[in-house]
This record gives C-alpha cells, sequence and structure tokens, in this order.
C-alpha cells in the first residue's frame, strides 16, 4: 500500500531526453528562473551541461528538487530548486475547482496542466529559487542549478504531477481526494435522477432472497440474411469481396447458434479455400468469382485448375468429397470386389480396380472412407478427372446420376 508519505517523494533516475521544454508549462517553469538570472552566459552553459549528461538521478519533494550536476570538479554538486508548497486552504481551494471543472479534470488526466489553473500552480515572480553547493555564488543562478532547471522542465513536460508534488501533494492521494470530491459534486447536481439503464437500487437488490429467471432466448432466424452494402474504396479491400466474407461469417454464426457447432471448425486453409470458392459455378465466372479463384489459388499454392476442381469436388459432396478426390486409399475387401459385378451385370461394362478407384475408359468410381461412391469423369485416354453426379452407397447408382 502506497502511503501519503511514500507519494511525496520520487526519485528519477533517467530524465526524458532533450533539453528544450516541449510544453507551454515546461517553457514556464524555465521562465520563472530565467527572469531572475542575471548573466545569460550562464543560462546557456547551464543548458550545454543539461545536454551533456551532467545532471545525475532528480529528487523530488514538496517543496524541492534536489540532484547531483557534475561540473569541472572531480566532485558533484549538490543542487536544490526550491518552490512554496500551498497551505491546506489553497490545495482545498485547488482541489475544489478541479473537481468543478470537468474539462480541467480530465486535462490533467491526461497528463496536461489546465490552463485554468497555469496562474495558481506555475512558478510566480521570485517564487523558484536555485541554490548550489558550488562556489559561484556572485550572480545566481549558477550553471549547475540553471542545468538542473532545463532537465526538470523535461519532467514537467511528461508529468505535471512533478509539479503538484513541488506544490506539497502526491499524484495518489490528489487522485483519491479527486475521485471523492468528484463523486460529492455528481451527486448534488443530480440527486434524484434515475440511471438511465434497468436496475434496482442496491439496497434491493442485496434484500433478494432469489434472483429472478433469465429470459427465454430469442428464436434463431430462419437465414442468415443479406450482409450490409460496402462503399468502394481504393484504399479499402474489394467491396464484393468483403459481402461474400461477410455473408459467409453470418451464415456460420447463424449455424453455431442453431446447432452449437461451427459447420467449418477444424478445416485446413485448402479446405477452406475450395469450401469459399465452391459458392460459385466453374462455368461463366464474373469478374469477381475469378478474382476470388485466383486470390485463394495463390495463398494455399495451387492453380485455379486445382482449385475449380476441387470445388466442383465440394459442391459433390461437401468435406468428404474432397478427401475422396485428394486421398487414394486401401478400403478393406469387400466393397470394391462386390461393386465390380453389380457394374458389370448393369451392363456398365468391366471396370479396373486400383486402391480405392474403379476405372473404364472416360469413367471412374471413387470409394469415401465413409463408404459413398463418388463419380468422375474424363477425356477418353486422358487422366484428368473431374467429380459429376451425386454420391450413393450403391455403385451403379452413383455413376449413372
Amino acid at each position: 500500500m502506497i502511503t501519503a508519505r511514500d507519494d511525496r517523494r520520487r526519485t528519477f533516475e533517467t530524465v526524458p531526453a532533450g533539453v528544450e521544454a516541449a510544453t507551454w508549462w515546461g517553457r514556464a517553469w524555465v521562465a520563472a528562473l530565467e527572469e531572475r538570472a542575471q548573466d545569460a552566459a550562464r543560462l546557456r552553459r547551464g543548458q550545454a551541461y543539461a545536454g551533456e549528461g551532467h545532471v545525475d538521478a532528480v529528487t523530488v519533494t514538496p517543496g524541492r528538487i534536489v540532484a547531483y550536476v557534475r561540473g569541472s570538479r572531480a566532485r558533484p554538486y549538490r543542487t536544490e530548486l526550491t518552490l512554496p508548497v500551498f497551505a491546506d486552504a489553497e490545495w482545498s481551494a485547488l482541489l475544489e475547482a478541479l473537481a468543478a471543472d470537468p474539462s480541467a479534470l480530465a486535462a490533467l488526466l491526461e497528463r496536461e496542466v489546465p490552463q485554468s489553473l497555469a496562474e495558481t500552480v506555475l512558478p510566480g515572480a521570485g517564487e523558484l529559487a536555485a541554490r548550489c553547493s558550488c562556489p559561484d555564488t556572485v550572480l545566481p543562478p549558477c550553471k549547475h542549478a540553471a542545468a538542473l532547471c532545463y532537465r526538470a522542465a523535461r519532467l514537467l513536460d511528461a508529468d505535471p504531477f512533478v509539479l503538484l508534488l513541488l506544490r506539497g501533494r502526491g499524484e495518489r492521494e490528489l487522485l483519491d481526494e479527486l475521485a471523492r470530491r468528484n463523486a460529492a459534486h455528481a451527486a448534488r447536481e443530480q440527486p434524484d435522477a434515475a440511471p438511465d439503464f434497468p436496475g434496482v437500487p442496491a439496497r434491493a437488490a442485496l434484500a433478494r432472497t432469489g434472483l429472478p429467471l433469465l429470459p427465454a432466448p430469442l428464436a434463431a432466424p430462419a437465414v442468415a440474411g443479406p450482409p450490409p452494402a460496402y462503399p468502394a474504396d481504393p484504399a479499402a479491400p474489394d467491396p464484393l469481396a468483403l459481402e461474400q466474407l461477410a455473408t459467409d461469417a453470418a451464415v456460420r454464426a447463424l449455424a453455431l447458434l442453431a446447432t452449437a457447432e461451427d459447420p467449418v471448425g477444424g478445416l485446413s486453409l485448402w479446405q477452406d479455400a475450395v469450401r469459399l470458392a465452391s459458392a460459385h459455378p466453374t462455368s461463366g465466372l464474373t469478374g469477381t468469382a475469378r478474382t476470388l479463384y485466383r486470390d485463394l489459388a495463390r495463398a494455399t499454392g495451387r492453380s485455379t485448375t486445382d482449385l475449380a476442381r476441387a470445388a466442383a469436388a465440394w459442391r459433390q459432396g461437401g468435406l468428404p468429397a474432397l478427401n475422396a478426390l485428394d486421398e487414394p486409399w486401401d478400403p478393406p475387401a469387400g466393397p470394391v470386389d462386390r461393386a465390380r459385378p453389380a457394374l458389370l451385370a448393369a451392363g456398365q461394362g468391366p471396370f479396373r480396380p486400383e486402391r480405392n478407384r474403379l476405372t473404364a475408359r472416360s469413367r471412374q468410381l471413387r470409394l469415401g472412407r465413409e463408404g459413398l461412391w463418388y463419380a468422375y469423369e474424363s477425356r477418353p485416354d486422358a487422366d484428368d478427372w473431374w467429380p459429376t453426379g451425386s454420391p450413393s452407397p450403391d455403385p451403379v447408382t452413383a455413376l449413372l446420376r
């Protein structure tokens, strides 16, 4: 747990790079010291010291910034900048102003000094003072104090809570107090306002002995419905491709809602590409469909012909049909032995067996692992087989469909 004492001491081993303040409050901090400077050359030398890394770790406590600054001698000098801390009454007024001004509070939470508090928290005339253990005390500030001032400005750029710590309060205690005051302001502004969401008072909720039943879920729609229209944009993906992907996602979501199962879960990249391509027929492809086939083939490392053949198999019977296309296998004795005489008896001629395939010139049957036969056709004397018809457990029926 961070106590108020812990919150009021911060040490920065490293400071953001650069010596020029990047924010208006950082520049105001530097200006407060430069206005008191009587020797511009010392300021320039101090700025050079800051840029060359002569300022070691910086420690900030209420009213004081302390660091050791390395000069021309071997032993560094203890250098400090002081700023008056606020009294409790001043802090109360400042916090009340912040809690009452949402824009100022938002700016502080975004690590910015609110403009409305600029005159209050930034150093006023003569408030920022410097001390150093170096022997140069004739025309303050010395170059070591100037170096520390420039480095401190970079801390304030990054975190204005450092400035508020100098005024006497740490970040955690400030945020806690602001949260309390902000809640009090909100309660005063809307004492009887009802929330704009359904609910019950906390006391009534805690007094319940049981919870009400959940409402019945809405019925799943019959169809997924059309996707939204996507405007064409040269820097965006093709709107028709987006429409297809949106439609596919909606159909999958509807299947999940109705069955609690993803119809395409577990598909490989190739299998899913074939599934997407199968939604478009291979004859008379539109320009969009041709683009889809080209992109899917390129993404899977296949040719568009391979993809078209596989899409035809998917339309023939889904994933089992695609497996029958892609995976020759050795079936057990029986199905192929019974299929050959059945085909011969049906007047379909002799078929030559090879693993799970039966071939007769330009016709072929392939047995899937689930027991269905899939028909294929090719040009005579060509090994270019394409799926045709629909599958059946009966080889004759599959061949003649």
